[in-house]
């Protein structure tokens, strides 16, 4: 298939710059996945499409905040850091901007608690820089990064905790796990009240999320890396609620490339912990996810790709002109689908 096959037109207006205030207030489109039938709905009553045995597999994970403005000593400027992955202690893999500005060996501050140097240039272009910090490094970050919103959101958001979700624990993400972001703890009661067994994994997700597939056969696209861990816990309650019939429902596209990348031929989940570079396309065959909760992707993106390989791309794209047609809010902070 050709990217271009994944293409759809997309108003800048309908596009969310702001979350819902509550969470759970957004839209959800209710989709059954094998006859494209659609319903309206409001987030919170998705517990009426979940039954009692049902697992919904969240991803865990928190977001860093990786953005830093920092500048060289004596100058009056601002140069754009974004944080990536750690490489060795007190050494880090980062995009910069402007380039220019920040060539082998330039040194930076910022504030006064934390300063850096560029140690390596990587053959992409990226920085290996090393952070000296007069208090713990992720705490630096806590004072004086940003959050890493996507770069489709030009607006400002006032309140950190909503790039996140309500059950964000390891820290390790340049993006939130969007889909997640519609839950309130209030609902997760409720689902756990309703017989639902809430299931948590970790996918630390990187900003090749937001890459755009750049080339024409959509096989010759290479994915990028994320890295998982799933629980010999959570993985026995997951085979054990599968094998008593409950169906096994992933919040977000990462939660799904994590559980289809540690489901054998079977569908049994094993546990463990790793790098997957899972792409899930048209003409794939799901192992173990019987559902899926997700956000509305952008034109031409591997999460595109994957949804249409769960339901059919001709479903999809119908559902995403309805929502288009309906007033749905997309991308990030934007309205959801349960595809089931």
């Amino acid at each position: 298939m050709k990217t271009r096959d994944f293409y759809y037109d997309l108003p800048n207006e309908k596009i969310a710059q702001h979350p819902v205030n509550p969470r759970d207030h957004s839209k959800l489109l209710v989709m059954d996945r094998k006859t494209g039938k659609l319903k309206d709905k409001v987030f919170y009553e998705i517990i009426e499409d979940l039954h009692s045995g049902d697992v919904l597999v969240i991803n865990n994970t928190k977001v860093r905040p990786a953005r830093l403005f920092v500048h060289r000593p004596g100058k009056k400027e601002k140069i754009e850091i974004l944080i990536l992955n750690p490489t060795k202690e007190n050494y880090w893999e980062c995009l910069v901007k402007p380039g220019k500005k920040m060539r082998l060996g330039t040194k930076f501050q910022a504030g006064d608690i934390l300063e850096g140097k560029v140690e390596e240039i990587t053959d992409d272009g990226n920085r290996l820089i090393s952070f000296q910090s007069k208090i713990p490094f992720e705490e630096a970050l806590e004072i004086l990064g940003e959050m890493p919103l996507p770069p489709y959101i030009t607006e400002k958001l006032e309140e950190k905790d909503r790039y996140q979700t309500v059950y964000s624990k390891h820290l390790g993400s340049a993006a939130a796990p969007t889909a997640g972001l519609h839950f309130t703890e209030s609902l997760m009661n409720r689902l756990k009240e309703k017989g639902i067994s809430i299931c948590p994994i970790t996918l630390h997700v990187g900003l090749g999320t937001f890459r755009p597939v750049k080339v024409e056969d959509i096989n010759n696209h290479k994915m990028h890396s994320e890295y998982y861990e799933i629980s010999d816990e959570i993985a026995n309650l997951i085979n054990k609620k599968r094998k008593l019939g409950g169906r096994i429902i992933a919040v977000g596209t990462t939660s799904v490339r994590t559980l289809e990348s540690m489901a054998d031929e079977t569908g049994t989940l094993q546990s463990g912990k790793g790098w997957t570079d899972i792409f899930i396309k048209p003409g794939y065959t799901f192992k173990i996810v019987d559902g899926l909760i997700t956000n509305f992707h952008l034109p031409e993106s591997t999460l595109l790709m994957l949804v249409s390989a769960f339901s059919s791309k001709e479903f999809i794209f119908a559902a995403y002109e309805k929502a288009k047609n309906d007033g749905y809010r997309f991308f990030s902070f934007g309205d959801a689908m349960f595809i089931k």
